[in-house]
């Protein structure tokens, strides 16, 4: 298959793939804490990414691996855990939508701190962008006034951690392969995940007679093996062969796949939320607008 479609068979799969995220932390959530939960899906996803990718780790040079730190820590460690205590106060939609903000912050990361070219239309994207999620996020505030609206910050927070790491691997470790990113990763994630996974108290018996612990493993694994070690495979190597900003255009399908999710699951998404979430995509437009 040419790159040319292979990068877009990635940008679809993964689409399908993040986008479906959302729903799984909702329904993960009902057996776990925020804490237990992230600790509980990186504890997975290494155990399965040292299984596949082992080998691929005589493949990183010392030098590299505190860029994979980095990228371990924006692309993963938190945002795992920042999505989790998000969506104990808002929406799977909303935190779907709020995501698509990463092209814009790979835009302003890539321009702050690797002197990346940008482009005025690139810079009223990212305007376009926030307002877009500020009309959003106060939307959702009204809709849902038993929410606390401020925990989608944490959702906001996430997408530029994920815009950093795009820049991160494209800079820095474009010439390492993208198994070898992952299970590097993860490596370096699995001992402090193990520390908050005893400490964070999911073996107790409370927690395992739990309605929904069962449950609760399967989402998570189910988002651990797919939603986290191949997806972030698949991922590190479309930055690879395509470009920070078109990798991370993956956000333009997110939301779709997160609404359809959130709807059928009884979560409400208004007019005006379509239009802020429609407002935010316009500003992903002009960012990745090519030059003429």
């Amino acid at each position: 298959m040419h790159t040319d479609q292979r990068k877009w068979v990635y940008l679809i799969v993964l689409s399908l793939v993040w986008g479906s995220s959302y729903i799984l932390i909702k329904k993960g959530l009902e057996g776990f804490t925020p804490v237990q939960l992230g600790a509980v899906r990186i504890v997975f996803s290494s155990a399965f990414l040292l299984l596949v990718g082992w080998s691929s780790l005589k493949k990183i040079e010392r030098s590299h691996y505190k860029w994979i730190a980095a990228s371990a820590l924006c692309g993963t460690f938190i945002p795992v855990f920042l999505f989790a205590y998000a969506e104990t106060e808002i929406d799977s939609s909303i935190a779907s939508v709020l995501n698509s903000l990463v092209p814009l912050f790979t835009i302003l990361i890539g321009f702050l701190a690797f002197r990346m070219q940008t482009r005025w239309v690139q810079v009223a994207g990212v305007l376009l962008g926030l307002a877009g999620a500020v009309i959003l996020i106060l939307q959702g505030a009204k809709v849902n006034p038993g929410q606390n609206y401020l925990y989608a910050l944490l959702v906001v927070l996430a997408a530029l951690m994920y815009a950093a790491n795009a820049n991160i691997i494209k800079a820095k470790l474009q010439h390492v392969p993208a198994m070898a990113i992952a299970t590097g990763s993860f490596v370096l994630m699995v001992i402090p995940a193990i520390f908050l996974l005893f400490f964070s108290g999911v073996f107790s018996q409370q927690v395992i007679s739990g309605d929904h612990f069962w449950s609760g493993i399967g989402y998570v694994a189910l988002l651990s093996v797919v939603g986290t070690g191949i997806a972030k495979i698949m991922f590190n190597r479309l930055i690879q062969i395509s470009t920070p900003v078109f990798s991370t255009s993956v956000t333009y399908l997110i939301p779709v796949v997160g609404i359809f999710w959130g709807l059928l699951d009884g979560e409400r998404f208004t007019l005006m939320q379509v239009a802020g979430a429609a407002v935010i995509l316009a500003g992903v437009y002009l960012v990745n607008r090519k030059r003429k």
